[in-house]
C-alpha cells in the first residue's frame, strides 16, 4: 500500500515509500486523486463465461468510471465446424448438424436447411407435413422465447421469473419430446417432410398445453410488467432506433421493438404461414423494454398458431411420395394418411428385398440433388435465418451458408453498450438474446 512519509495534505512535495515524489498544492489531495481519475480509463474483460450470453462470449469493455465508451465483442469460443462437416455428409444427414446451431431453436434450424434442399430438389412438401412443422415451430419460438424471459430475468435479479419460465418452458418440451423423440436436436424435420407422423395422444397433450400456457402468461404481466424496478432497469437501456437496425441487419424481435412490422412469415411466407390469421406486436420504444414486451406478445400469437394448425391437420402423406427421397420406412408410415403401425413396417422391410435395399442405399448414400444454389430464409425467434444450399449434383452439399441471426444481430452490442452504465451493458446483451451456438457454429 502506498502511503506518505507525513501529512498528505500539506503543501509541497512529499515522497512515497516507493520513492515516488507527489506535489500537493493548496493541501487538498482529493483535488489530486480526482484529477487523475478523470485523466485513467479501465479496460475489463467480461467474459468469456457469463450469464447474459446464453453461452460463451467475450466482451472487452473500456470503462471510464461506470460508463462504458467502448465495447467489443469476441466470439469463437464455441466453435463447432458444423458447416464444414455438412460437406461430409449426405443431405440427410445434414439435419442432425444444423439442429445443433441454436440449439433453442433447433426446429427452425432444420426447417430453413430442409427448405432450401427442397428448392433444390424442385419438390413440393406435403400438406400434412408442413402442416406439422409449422406446429412444431411454433411451440419451439414459444419455449425459445421463455427462456430469454427466465434468463434475462435472472441476469436483472428477477429470480421468479427464471424459476417460472423455465417451469413454463418445460411444459413445452414435452409435449415436443412426445412428437420427435427428444427434447432439443430433434432432427425431426427431413428433407421432403418431418421424420414421421405424429404419435397417438400428441394432438390431445398440445390441446392440454393450450389450455395451460394462457392461465400461466398473465403472472409475467403481473411480476414483471408493472414492476417498477424492471420498468428502470429496462426502459431506455439499450436503445437501437430503427435506422441502427436496418444499418447493422437486425431483424427478429430487435427490429420490431423499433417499429417495423418486419416478419418473413408475413412479407414472404413460407410453409403455409399464408394460411394463418396472427399479428405481427411491434413497439416504438427501440429498447430493452420494448424488446421485452414484444417477445412476450409473440407467445400469445404462437399461440394461436398452434391452435389453427391443429385445425388444420388434415389425414395425408407426411413425406414426399417419391422413393428416390423418401425412405421406404417413412413412405410406409404416412401412406394412409395418418400413420400406421411399426410392426407394417418391419413387415414391408422383412418380405421385400428390393425394398430393403433401397433402404439401406438411401440411408448410407442419401439421394442425388440437382446442382444449383439456392437461398431460403424463414423467421427463428431471433430473426431471419437464412441458409445457402450449393449442390454440385452428388449426394452431399457441395456448401452450406447459414446466415444466423444470432451473428449478425450481436453487431449491435457495441451500439447499444457505448455511453451505457456497466449494469446496463448486461441488460443490452440479454436483450439481444444471442446464442452462441449459432453465432459460431
Amino acid at each position: 500500500m502506498t502511503t506518505l512519509d507525513s501529512d498528505p495534505y500539506a503543501a509541497g512535495e512529499r515522497q512515497t515509500t516507493e520513492g515516488t515524489v507527489y506535489t500537493v498544492t493548496g493541501g487538498d489531495w482529493d483535488s489530486v486523486i480526482a484529477g487523475a481519475a478523470d485523466d485513467q480509463r479501465m479496460v475489463v474483460n467480461m467474459g468469456p463465461q457469463h450469464p447474459s450470453t446464453h453461452g460463451v462470449l467475450r466482451l472487452v469493455l473500456e470503462l471510464e468510471g461506470e460508463t462504458v465508451t467502448s465495447a467489443r465483442t469476441v466470439i469463437g469460443y464455441l466453435h463447432t465446424g458444423i458447416e464444414k462437416n455438412m460437406e461430409y455428409r449426405n443431405w440427410t444427414q445434414g439435419v442432425t448438424f444444423v439442429t445443433r446451431m441454436d440449439y433453442l431453436a433447433p426446429i427452425f434450424n432444420e426447417t430453413a436447411y430442409c427448405l432450401a434442399v427442397e428448392k433444390l430438389l424442385g419438390v413440393e412438401v406435403p400438406e400434412r407435413a408442413q402442416t406439422i412443422r409449422v406446429l412444431c415451430m411454433e411451440l419451439n419460438r414459444i419455449a425459445s422465447h421463455l427462456v430469454w424471459l427466465a434468463t434475462g430475468g435472472m441476469e436483472l435479479g428477477a429470480l421468479t421469473a427464471m424459476t417460472n419460465g423455465f417451469r413454463e418452458r418445460e411444459l413445452v418440451l414435452d409435449v415436443l419430446e412426445t412428437i420427435t423423440g427428444l427434447r432439443m436436436n430433434h432432427a425431426y424435420v427431413r428433407p421432403g417432410g418431418v421424420a414421421q407422423d405424429l404419435p397417438p395422444g400428441a394432438v390431445e397433450k398440445v390441446r392440454e398445453l393450450l389450455k395451460v400456457l394462457p392461465e400461466r402468461l398473465p403472472g409475467y404481466d403481473d411480476l414483471l410488467t408493472g414492476n417498477p424496478i424492471w420498468q428502470k432497469r429496462t426502459q431506455d437501456v439499450a436503445y437501437l432506433d430503427l435506422q441502427g437496425c436496418l444499418a447493422l441487419g437486425v431483424t427478429g424481435p430487435i427490429l420490431r421493438s423499433a417499429g417495423l412490422a418486419w416478419d418473413l412469415r408475413k412479407v414472404e411466407p413460407y410453409c403455409g404461414y399464408e394460411n394463418y390469421e396472427f399479428d405481427v406486436p411491434t413497439e416504438t420504444g427501440a429498447d430493452a423494454w420494448a424488446r421485452f414486451r414484444v417477445r412476450l406478445r409473440e407467445i400469445h400469437e404462437s399461440l394461436k398458431i398452434v391452435e389453427q394448425a391443429l385445425d388444420r391437420l388434415a389425414p395425408g402423406p407426411v413425406m414426399v411420395q417419391d422413393k428416390k427421397i423418401g425412405w421406404p420406412a417413412q413412405l410406409a408410415l404416412g401412406s394412409d394418411g395418418m400413420g400406421q403401425s411399426l410392426d407394417h413396417v418391419k413387415k414391408i422391410m422383412g418380405t421385400s428385398m428390393e425394398a430393403l435395399i433401397h433402404h439401406f442405399k438411401l440411408v448410407t448414400e442419401g439421394f442425388r440433388v440437382p446442382a444449383g444454389q439456392v437461398y431460403s430464409a424463414i423467421e427463428s425467434p431471433r430473426g431471419e435465418l437464412g441458409v445457402h444450399a450449393v449442390s454440385d449434383g452428388g449426394t452431399r452439399p457441395f456448401r452450406v451458408h447459414v446466415r444466423e441471426p444470432s451473428f449478425v444481430n450481436l453487431q449491435a452490442a457495441s451500439a447499444m453498450c457505448e455511453g451505457a452504465l456497466l449494469a446496463d451493458a448486461i441488460a443490452a446483451v440479454a436483450s439481444i438474446d444471442p446464442v452462441m451456438g449459432g453465432v459460431d457454429r
